[in-house]
């Protein structure tokens, strides 16, 4: 997963939403599609964080 950038980890959020959103998935799916979300979310805001301490940073050195 952390070979994702934060849009292509985005553009899959949306896609797992839009298939959740369906509700023709069976339980395991559903269940596969959720967890997969959420480590898709904790990638995300890691990346933020990451972009957020090297905008800290940056200026701090300015």
């Amino acid at each position: 997963m952390s070979e994702l950038t934060y849009t292509q980890a985005m553009q899959r959020l949306e896609s797992i939403l839009n298939q959740l959103e369906e509700g023709n998935k069976t339980v395991d799916e559903l269940s596969a599609l959720v967890k997969e979300a959420a480590e898709l979310v904790k990638h995300c805001r890691s990346k933020l964080r990451n972009t957020e301490a090297d905008i800290q940073q940056a200026f701090e050195g300015a």
